[in-house]
């Protein structure tokens, strides 16, 4: 079959099919097939939706079955806990900023927020806010569906209402369990909060990013003047859209970096796209029109930014962090009592401690609290001035390990290479109100750039010195022990060291001893072996606990409650704790703990917290009042000249205390008058030694704070009354060799003095130090005469120490019972030494005298080597060839002559009567043979003889006639005046020289 053949047949074929019905019927079974397959895919369909629908619905449910059904109120509470930042106020209400937190945020009413801001926000995070009832599910599901496609563009699908939920509710997890609960109470909240309350939710907690000052922030208000420095109803349209935008990535459109700096033309452009975007959905809701848009596109963002501005932390970083420490210790204690629990539990318990100081500082940065503090703001502010511009600390120096002496390296933020740590001197100061406590102002050191640490609260350094008042002193005069006129012996003395086999020698700062001094000379003059004897006298009556430890003090070890070494200050203390405890003195002796957080305040304006003061009687007013009395003169005659000296109102009651640490490491003055107690501490914090001077420097330091002080506030810094004596103060003589009642002996010599006591402990025996007798002197010291001791050196009414006096007293185990005089010897040089040992007979006589020689007037000798010697016999003849005949005796060794023509010699004496050989001789005058003259000149020569001779007879005459009445008497005078002049220079400090203290 050919191809025409066939398809003739096919045609036919298919033509016969169609008249036949065939086309038809096949085209109407083709319909039904696919109608029902289409109609099986719908009931599919459908049953699937539903299907889905109830999975869904299961699924949902299931999401949100542990979310219990919340109340009306406890929702509208958590909406409404905004976390606001709280306040600080200087004392009378005197605003200084916020609390340094990690979010700042001010809240504001929406009637403070202008109409097209928002508009803004409404068009840019919720376009259907007006009309949904929690939830859009369109938006939602579209959200889902970037969500399950993985999309690149998010377009969100959370209304105002859920965000709300997020913030304040529940949290920033991202899962389909917290978006089901989100969408479950956010259909909740809208049918109990009208539209305008949920927007001002809104505006009030989403956060902004960052400020100018580089903080972050929360809340409309906060971010329209942190980031444009206006109100948020003064925005306008561009301004507006700019924030408005913020919110969906806070840290990515924010202007500024957290340093507060503006970021780079690259950094900001994100945030200026977003604004564009804001703006064009403003313009497609009608918010805004086409003039207005074009006018906010042009409009100068950056230009148009906040500057930073003078936070509280910036002004005052020291003061804001040390009032944020204390608010969080009070909000701590708070919380936990609150909660069941007590003070004791949190410091048994140091993990319920960490966990109440995380609730109290979240509580201090969200509340809003406001924090009133008792620092008076001029006065603070001067003492930083004063601070910085204080020209005569010291010099700078590299600092060291200060056990290893190794130099400290740090690194060269410019170069990033390693160099060794320059430290300046610093200084920590504080000023407290004696009766309530009130820290008035302090200073925290030189340059918080330098060294961030509160060098007035929070370093702890040796008091050395200053412990003298508060520990030793005054406990023991409250024990009745001493009185400002007890005699101390300051001499060489070791102390044991409890629970080691060493042995401690105190030292004083001169590296000499002072003899018997009173305590109110060993005080003021800061001698430190009196105050050591002192302590050890009254240690088992544990001064630390009963009065040290009640005088605020926190940092006090187990055993510094048996170490003599305690009263030289050893011990650290805080600049504010070692001065609160010198306002105990300016409070009649009692203590109050200072404090700087008067009260705290709700973000309602209800009292949180309200400080009472309480106080602590440590001292009776009679030993308190003794101990002001000696302070008193630290400043006057003292170690601490030099404070007076550049008071500007040198007349104010101030009584305080220099003080050291080892090393010299630590320089301390501490003054109270009867309002205020101010004390200055300097020192490296490498705890180096200070250049010479340090002690007038702090002094000086300390006196501007007070005189600037004063300058502000007169009335408390420089009050006209004085300390107030109070009863049962009487003043009494007493012999300054031993404290008892002056005896006749005591009056005679003219070592009466006169003090006051507490009445409750006058001397009342009298002295038994000083004794009469015959006596001689016997190397140096006075003993009673033998019976064969020559008369010629017998003092009949001498006066020496009783030797019984002296074993009562312990002072015949000293070395040399000389350490006994003070450095002044008048009148002390009156009393005789007794020798306390039996005087052996050698039976030897004396060794000679030697080096005889004539000094001016005076015949002088070397002393006999011999130590049984008790004075010389001195011997006379009128020419070589005469014979001698004694005339005179000393106990020195010198004696006056004249001028007269003579030979000398002189002999040792010991106190058994034998008598040396004689000293070689001494001719005073030319005796040498006269020249012959010529024979013709023999008439004349022989007159000239007789002439010499009648002379001679003369000089003898003359001679004898002086020596009669030989000055016997100890020729002092040039002693003396060296002995003044080194008590003048070592026993008193001027206000140029260091004070006479060595604290170990």
């Amino acid at each position: 079959m050919d191809y025409k053949q066939f398809f003739h047949k096919l045609n036919k074929n298919i033509i016969n099919w169609w008249k036949k019905g065939g086309f038809l019927r096949a085209t109407r079974i083709s319909y039904d097939v696919v109608w029902n397959v289409i109609l099986f895919f719908i009931i599919i369909g459908v049953v699937g939706l539903f299907f889905a629908g109830g999975v869904g619905a299961g699924y949902f449910a299931s999401l949100v079955k542990d979310e219990t059904v919340r109340a009306e109120e406890d929702m509208e509470a958590d909406i409404y806990n905004y976390s606001e930042t709280s306040e600080i106020y200087f004392a009378d209400n005197v605003y200084m900023g916020e609390v340094s937190a990690d979010l700042y945020r001010e809240e504001i009413t929406l009637d403070q927020v202008s109409e097209t801001l928002q508009n803004a926000v409404i068009a840019t995070e919720d376009e259907y806010f007006w009309t949904h009832e929690g939830i859009v599910p369109k938006a939602i599901m579209r959200a889902l569906f970037q969500e399950v496609t993985n999309s690149s563009v998010k377009s969100g699908g959370s209304t105002l209402t859920q965000q709300i939920i997020k913030n304040q509710i529940l949290t920033n997890e991202v899962s389909f369990e917290r978006k089901a609960k989100e969408m479950l109470l956010a259909l909740r909240v809208e049918r109990f909060l009208d539209k305008n309350e949920i927007l001002e939710a809104y505006l009030n907690i989403v956060p902004y990013g960052r400020n100018a000052n580089g903080r972050n922030i929360a809340g409309i208000q906060t971010a329209a003047k942190g980031i444009f420095n206006v109100d948020a109803k003064d925005l306008n349209i561009a301004q507006a859209a700019y924030i408005a935008g913020i919110p969906q990535s806070p840290f990515s459109y924010t202007p500024f970096t957290n340093g507060g700096q503006v970021k780079s033309e690259e950094g900001l452009q994100p945030g200026l796209s977003r604004m564009k975007t804001v703006l064009r959905r403003m313009l497609d809701s009608e918010h805004i029109n086409e003039e207005e848009y074009n006018e906010a596109l042009q409009y100068d963002i950056v230009a148009n930014l906040a500057e930073p501005s003078p936070t509280s932390f910036s002004q005052y970083p020291w003061l804001t962090n040390d009032i944020k420490k204390r608010a969080t210790e009070i909000l701590v204690k708070q919380l936990a009592v609150e909660d069941g629990y007590t003070e004791n539990d949190l410091v048994d318990n140091e993990n319920l401690k960490d966990q109440y100081e995380i609730l109290a500082s979240r509580a201090l940065s969200q509340n809003g609290y406001k924090i009133h503090t008792t620092i008076n703001k001029e006065i603070y502010d001067a003492h930083q001035k004063l601070a910085v511009e204080y020209s005569n600390y010291g010099r700078d120096k590299t600092a060291r390990n200060e056990k290893t002496l190794e130099i400290i390296m740090t690194e060269n933020e410019e170069t990033g290479e390693e160099e060794p740590l320059v430290q300046p001197v610093q200084v920590g100061s504080i000023l407290i109100h004696n009766k309530t406590g009130k820290i008035i102002s302090f200073v925290g050191g030189r340059d918080f750039d330098i060294a961030e640490i509160n060098h007035a609260t929070d370093v702890r350094r040796a008091i050395g010195s200053t412990v003298k008042p508060t520990l030793v002193y005054a406990p023991a005069m409250e024990l009745g022990v001493v009185q400002p006129g007890s005699i101390i012996a300051d001499t060489d003395t070791e102390f044991y060291v409890p629970g080691s086999n060493d042995y401690w020698n105190p030292g004083n700062y001169s590296n000499r001893n002072y003899g018997l001094v009173s305590v109110r000379k060993s005080l003021y003059s800061s001698y430190n072996v009196p105050a050591a004897k002192t302590y050890v006298e009254i240690l088992d009556t544990d001064p630390v606990e009963n009065y040290f430890s009640k005088m605020g003090f926190s940092n006090i070890q187990d055993n510094q409650h048996e170490i003599p070494s305690m009263s030289l200050g050893v011990f650290e203390a805080t600049v504010e704790e070692n001065t609160n405890s010198y306002a105990t003195f300016g409070n009649g002796g009692k203590f109050t703990d200072a404090y700087m957080i008067e009260k705290i305040e709700t973000i309602d304006g209800d009292t949180a917290y309200q400080h009472e003061s309480e106080s602590v009687e440590v001292f009776s007013p009679q030993t308190n009042y003794l101990t002001l009395d000696i302070m008193r003169g630290i400043l006057t005659q003292g170690t601490a000249t030099s404070a007076r000296a550049n008071l500007r109102n040198p007349g104010v009651d101030w009584a305080g205390k220099t003080g050291t640490g080892n090393d010299y490491t630590d320089t301390w003055f501490i003054a109270t008058n009867p309002n205020v107690t101010m004390g200055s501490w300097m020192g490296y914090d490498y705890r180096q030694k200070l250049d010479r001077g340090y002690s007038g420097r702090n002094q000086v330091f300390w006196a501007q704070l007070v005189n600037v002080a004063t300058e502000i506030d007169p009335d408390l810094m420089a009050p006209s009354n004085r300390f107030e004596r109070p009863g049962g103060i009487v003043s009494r003589s007493y012999c300054q060799v031993s404290g008892k009642i002056p005896s006749e002996i005591c009056s005679d010599l003219g070592l009466v003095g006169s003090d006051l006591f507490n009445a409750k402990f006058v001397p009342e025996d009298e002295d038994n130090s000083l004794i009469r007798g015959r006596n001689v002197l016997l190397d140096g010291e006075a003993i009673i005469a033998g019976e064969n001791t020559p008369e010629e050196f017998i003092q009949e009414d001498g006066v020496s120490f009783n030797p019984v006096w002296l074993e009562e007293n312990g002072y015949d185990e000293l070395d040399d019972i000389a350490e006994l005089f003070p450095n002044n010897n008048e009148p002390w040089s009156n009393i005789a030494i007794p020798s306390l040992d039996e005087i052996n007979n050698d039976g030897k006589v004396p060794n000679t005298p030697t080096s005889i020689s004539k000094s001016g007037n005076a015949l002088t000798w070397n002393t006999s080597t011999s130590k049984d010697v008790v004075g010389y016999r001195i011997y006379r003849a009128n020419d070589p060839d005469s014979s001698f005949n004694l005339i005179g005796n000393t106990i020195e060794t010198d004696f006056n002559i004249g001028n007269s023509k003579a030979v000398y010699y002189v002999t040792a004496v010991d106190y058994f009567g034998e008598e040396s050989e004689p000293s070689s001789t001494l001719e005073v005058g030319d005796f040498s043979e006269p020249e012959k003259k010529p024979e013709e000149d023999s008439s004349e020569e022989s007159d000239e003889d007789s002439n010499d001779g009648s002379n001679d007879d003369s000089d003898d005459s003359s001679g004898d006639s002086s020596d009669e009445e030989p000055n016997d008497e100890p020729n002092q005078n040039d002693e003396e005046t060296v002995e003044n002049d080194n008590s003048d220079s070592d026993g008193n400090s001027t206000p140029n020289d260091e004070p006479s203290e060595n604290e170990n």
